[in-house]
């Protein structure tokens, strides 16, 4: 039993400093802005492209699924005798990047990062649930509907192929969290100051809409 509670710590740990790494805010850095004070004031894709465009948004959601598929990999592989090691480490990493302690507890949402820990579980069903996810952003018009959707579809989904409940439940942790932290992104919508997805082929008409001479 003592065992299993050190292992379920240390992926605990490892997944959460994974977490901690934020792309978005070594981004904004490099432009000599600090993405927790500039734009939306998280450190996430979404950010990094109001702040620096479309290459900082896609390299920092790569680097946001890398991460988290990587904490779920390498805490498999270190104990592979805990059935949860992956979900553990996975949602580890999901909250280390939603509250990381080395950016004062200020982070990004969870989307690419939950990306990163469906991807770890089944290649297949990430690229079905990035269709997904794509259609509700482009129907929608906003991306920010992603993440608390999938946040609880993908524990469904994931309980309905492997029967896991534990492993379920624990990948079910993220969804509240995910969901407060977009709560601001929908009063945004009904005040119709938050940004469309739209903007990543048309900034400038975006702009414009939301009254933004920046």
């Amino acid at each position: 039993m003592l065992r299993i509670l050190q292992q379920i710590v240390m992926c605990v740990i490892i997944g959460y400093m994974m977490g901690n790494f934020s792309p978005s805010y070594l981004i904004g850095k490099s432009k000599g802005k600090d993405v927790r004070k500039t734009g939306s004031g998280n450190a996430g894709a979404s950010n990094a492209f109001i702040i620096a465009g479309k290459w900082a948004f896609f390299l920092t959601a790569l680097l946001d699924i890398f991460k988290a598929f990587l904490a779920c990999r390498i805490c498999h592989a270190l104990f592979p005798d805990l059935a949860a090691a992956q979900p553990i480490g996975g949602v580890a990493c999901i909250i280390g990047h939603m509250f990381p302690v080395l950016l004062g507890f200020h982070g990004g949402k969870g989307l690419a990062s939950l990306g990163g820990v469906i991807l770890a579980w089944n290649w297949k069903w990430f690229l079905i649930l990035l269709f997904a996810a794509a259609v509700i952003a482009f129907v929608s018009h906003y991306i920010c509907f992603v993440a608390p959707t999938m946040s609880v579809v993908f524990p469904v989904l994931y309980f309905w192929r492997t029967r896991d409940l534990i492993g379920a439940l624990i990948l079910l942790i993220p969804s509240v969290p995910i969901v407060l932290k977009h709560i601001e992104n929908f009063r945004r919508i009904t005040e119709g100051k938050e940004v469309r997805v739209d903007a990543l082929w048309n900034r400038k008409k975006e702009e414009e809409r939301l009254g933004r001479t920046e």
